[in-house]
């Protein structure tokens, strides 16, 4: 089969390889699209992310989707939840899946993600994919899923205002439920013009100092997007940190966020949302396609990177 493995920092090499047996639990799926997320850009700029560093040639892909390829379910279209958590740690028997110690995710570490023709992976991490989603839809329900979750965590209510500073696709999600759950406002910053425009055409409008948020999301990574979401922050505000840094640091002024008297929580990937995430797209109240961009063969993935590096357009895919 083949596959792409990072080797080194913009250093993305095409491969021959056995196709992979799976194991008890698993089973085998025909990739037949994978996303690019802002983490694997992090792995492919910089050879890790965070405190986790490239170790051997690494397949990226943690967004996917495809038609499993053996076993019972054998021909059902289905996409990927990356995360396998041990089920037995004592946070996954809290309820908290998505902080587990013990977890497996695709692309990431030891891991080898989606980016392959072929990849063997537990079958209660597959879901099904109704014939109405289309393969690139099955892979945005990763990132919608990162969207959903942050979005609990901020517990909106009707009739709030809300501010999402960064509009790439994760933002761009993050509007529009906070749209469907009743915000009464919702402001955007973003210094790329057409994933500004994106927003707006969402119902979003252009932060300015002057308007102030009940809830703000911090989707860019970036700590001149924290410095704006803690100007706009009413004092008792949430802060909801889902961007990821590429120093690994996140810095903001301790005497506002201290006066205002603030909350802020850091999203970790999403918890138990795929079903829903299924539902609200099939249904039409979340649009996930319009946020796929841009789309590359396996053969061009080095040129599918470079392109989502330079944030070109919004969601990038690899099709199989």
């Amino acid at each position: 089969m083949k596959t792409v493995r990072l080797h080194a920092p913009h250093d993305l090499r095409l491969h021959d390889e056995p196709a992979p047996e799976p194991g008890r639990g698993e089973a085998l799926v025909s990739i037949k699209a994978v996303g690019i997320c802002g983490s694997d850009l992090h792995w492919f700029s910089e050879a890790g992310i965070g405190d986790a560093r490239l170790q051997k040639p690494l397949i990226l892909g943690h967004e996917f989707a495809g038609e499993i390829a053996s076993g019972a379910r054998k021909g059902e279209r289905v996409a990927g939840d990356p995360a396998v958590p041990c089920k037995t740690c004592d946070y996954c028997l809290r309820g908290d899946p998505n902080l587990c110690e013990n977890m497996r995710f695709a692309g990431h570490g030891l891991e080898d993600g989606a980016l392959r023709e072929t990849i063997a992976w537990p079958e209660v991490c597959l879901f099904p994919l109704p014939d109405s989603l289309s393969m690139a839809e099955g892979v945005m329900l990763e990132p919608l899923g990162v969207a959903m979750h942050a979005v609990n965590l901020a517990h909106l209510q009707v009739g709030m205002t809300v501010g999402v500073f960064g509009c790439g696709p994760i933002g761009l999600l993050v509007v529009q439920l906070a749209r469907l759950a009743g915000s009464l406002k919702i402001f955007v910053t973003e210094p790329l013009p057409h994933r500004l425009e994106t927003a707006l055409g969402l119902g979003a409008k252009e932060w300015t100092p002057a308007e102030k948020v009940d809830v703000a999301f911090e989707v860019a990574g970036e700590n001149a997007a924290v410095d704006d979401a803690l100007a706009a922050i009413k004092p008792g505000g949430c802060i909801l940190l889902a961007g990821i840094p590429a120093d690994d640091r996140t810095s903001f002024s301790a005497s506002v966020a201290r006066r205002k008297g603030l909350t802020i929580k850091l999203v970790r990937r999403m918890k138990l949302t795929y079903p829903r995430a299924v539902q609200l797209v099939e249904s039409g109240q979340v649009d996930v396609g319009s946020l796929v961009s841009h789309q590359f063969p396996l053969a061009q993935t080095q040129q599918a990177f470079s392109l989502a590096q330079r944030r070109e357009g919004l969601k990038v895919i690899i099709n199989l």
